[in-house]
Formats: C-alpha cells, structure tokens, sequence
C-alpha cells in the first residue's frame, strides 16, 4: 500500500478514534477510567508495553505505553505526550459537545481541539508504529486534570524518575498549528480562605468579617499586581512581558444582615520568571501573617486564613540549544520558535531532564470555547508529521 493510502487510511481511523474520545465526558476532576482503559486497550492490543499511575482514590487515572524498539541500542526514545481531561461546557452550543460532529472540514466537540485531536492522532498511527522496525523506544504519556493545574502529571513524572525513563525527547500536542513552541510561564492556582465569627450585622465589632478581610487580601494582591507590571523581567520574551496576576472569584456570606464567618478568593499568576512567583507568595503571606490574621483574632483567637494550592505549573524555559526543538524542526522544515501565554505539562518533564517541545494539531482559539472545533487539515498535518517520525525512527 502506498503512503499515501496509508495515510488516508490512518485519518479515517483518527476520525473515528477521535469520535470515540469525545464522546467520553472526561472533564477535570471526574472519574477518566474509561478513557484511559479505551486508550490501553488499543497500545494492549499491539502488544505494546503500559503502566497506570493513579490518583489517591483511584478516582483518575495517567497512562504511560511503550513501543519498544527491537534494536537495544536505538537512538534517544521519544515521549508523545499529551492529556484525557477538557474543560466544562458552557450553555450556546449548536451542536452535541460530546458527539462529533463534522461540517464544513472541521470537527466539532468538547476536547477535539483541545487535545483530544492529538490523541486520536497517536491512537490511530500506534499500529504502524508497532508493525515498523523502528530503532527507537516511542512512549505515549496520556494524563489527567491538566486543565487544573496539571494534578496528574507530577505523580507521573515522579514515576518516570522511579524508572529512569529521563534521557527521552519529549512532544507534548497541545493545539499549536504544529508551530514549535518552546516556551511558556507558569501557572499557579490558589484558593484562600478566610474564618472569622458570625453574629448580627447590628454589632460588627462582637463578629469577624471574612468578607472584609478577603477584601484587604484581594487589595493586596492588586498592589502586587501593580508592581509587577511595572516591573517586568529584563529581556522577556512574552507577551505581556510581567508576570500576571488575576482574581478568578470571591464567595462568602449568607445574608445582608449575618456577619460573613467564612468567604474564599480563587486567584493565579502567571510568572515570566521563577522568582517573580516566589516573590509573591512571600510579600502575600507575610501580609496575611503580620496585618490580616493578627487584627482577626483580636476579637476571635480561632480566626484562620488559609490558603490551599491548587496547583503550581512551573514555567517551560527557552534553551538556547534544544534537542527536542531541532529533532521537530528536522522533521517540519520549519526553524521558527514562537512561545505561548497558556500553560502545559513541558515544564514538568523539562525539570526533570528531559528535552521537551510543544507541537501539535489545531489552534488554540478554538480551545475551551463554545462550538470547539480542530480542522481536519490539522488532522491530516499531524498525522503526516507522525508518518516523518517514524521514518526518521526506522532502522537502516
């Protein structure tokens, strides 16, 4: 069969696959089993090598597989990475988010750009792999809840770590129109949460206001935001070039008239640089711990603020010699490097060692939106780069 065929026959199969994933509703925080045994269950039936790492509960799940190579001394293995969850979905859709649906050239459907598009990709070519005489180990990373605060992959890396499965290239397929990406800020996500005493609004001063306090904290942070803009990193190379820092939400109270004895505040940053995230979390804790919960417990000693960490996705770093950005570009022709604002799970496996790059499938303002879509062009490109690999991937 030519390659051709080939691949018109592989891109049938990712469009079915692709169909099959978005119909799983495998949004952040839900049980993703049944996502993760589908995908196993295609690597298991290659005879391809996998391993489950699994949340305290068993609840949600990551999935590592391997093609092993039959040569044992193969070039550097490749890890394709990428993750099962999406984002809500929001009310306005024309059509069924969880049943792909397909006009004018492009699918629609929660995740199918975001990233569901790149797993069917991987899913639909993994036969090939398997049946080529590839000289080189190809790894599949399929993760959870990356949409917040990347909760599965840190308890996968730690298992790669475990195994020694470091001096790898890794691709993660986030939607870049398969641009090279080589660098993004991180993300940090945080809850703070505030206790303070409930009474009568006729004697405020026999009450602790949680809600007031929260307003003092998100003052604050808004100072530091402030700073932070007007101080960006000498040399940045994103856009904006500071470090970002956003309220996301505040909760509180149960009426007019009842002192508010708890309230919340959702809030991130962004950093362009690892210290400016430091920077924050030390100037806001040591406001909290000096103004806020001192002045508190003068009417209340069980007065409490606590903040909870969401999540805390470190930055993917430019490097000026990448071996994962020159092994893509060998493959795409294309030398050019782009960063990004959004976040992924690069950073994490760069921390570790390993070379990493964002390429993928579809746009990324398509992502999250109502009416998702990945255009079947991108398919067709992702597809043909995985065909470039394997080649590149053969013995000779």
């Amino acid at each position: 069969m030519s390659t051709e065929n080939n691949l018109d026959k592989t891109f049938n199969s990712s469009l079915k696959i692709l169909s099959d994933l978005i119909a799983f509703k495998s949004i952040s925080g839900e049980d993703n089993n049944s996502i993760i045994n589908y995908c196993e269950n295609i690597f298991n039936n290659l005879g391809a090598e996998s391993f489950k790492i699994y949340d305290s509960n068993r609840k949600r799940v990551n999935l590592f597989a391997t093609i092993k190579s039959k040569n044992k001394n193969g070039k550097k293995p490749i890890i394709l990475s990428g993750h099962t969850d999406v984002v809500p979905v929001s009310k306005g859709w024309s059509t069924d988010p969880f049943k792909a649906t397909i006009k004018n050239e492009k699918l629609y459907g929660r995740g199918s750009c975001d990233m569901k598009g790149f797993l069917s990709c991987l899913l639909a070519y993994a036969p090939i792999f398997s049946s080529s005489n590839i000289n080189r180990d190809l790894h599949f990373s399929f993760t959870f809840d990356e949409e917040t605060a990347c909760q599965g992959a840190p308890l996968l890396i730690k298992e790669l770590k475990k195994r020694n499965i470091i001096d790898a290239i890794c691709i993660v397929g986030e939607p870049t129109n398969m641009k090279i990406i080589d660098a993004h800020k991180g993300c940090y996500e945080y809850t703070t949460h505030f206790y303070g005493l409930a009474g009568h609004s006729s004697h405020p001063d026999k009450g602790v206001n949680a809600i007031e306090y929260a307003s003092n904290f998100i003052q604050k942070l808004l100072e530091i935001r402030k700073y932070l803009k007007n101080n960006p990193p000498r040399n940045s190379i994103f856009d904006p070039p500071y470090t970002t820092l956003q309220i996301g939400g505040i909760s509180g109270g149960i009426a007019r008239n009842v002192i508010a004895d708890k309230c919340k505040v959702d809030w991130e940053l962004r950093p362009a640089i690892k210290e400016d995230g430091e920077y924050v979390n030390k100037e806001i804790d040591k406001f909290i711990n000096k103004n806020l919960q001192p002045e508190m417990k003068k009417t209340y000693p069980d007065s409490k603020i606590v903040k909870e960490i969401i999540g805390e996705i470190i930055g993917f770093d430019r490097k000026e010699k990448s071996e994962a950005c020159e092994f893509v570009s060998s493959i795409t022709g294309d030398n050019s490097r782009n960063v990004v604002s959004f976040g992924t799970e690069a950073g994490l496996f760069q921390e570790i060692g390993i070379s990493t790059v964002v390429c993928g499938p579809g746009s990324i303002k398509q992502a999250h939106t109502v009416d998702e879509f990945i255009e079947l062009t991108e398919i067709k490109k992702c597809l043909k780069f995985l065909d470039k690999l394997k080649k590149k991937s053969e013995l000779n």
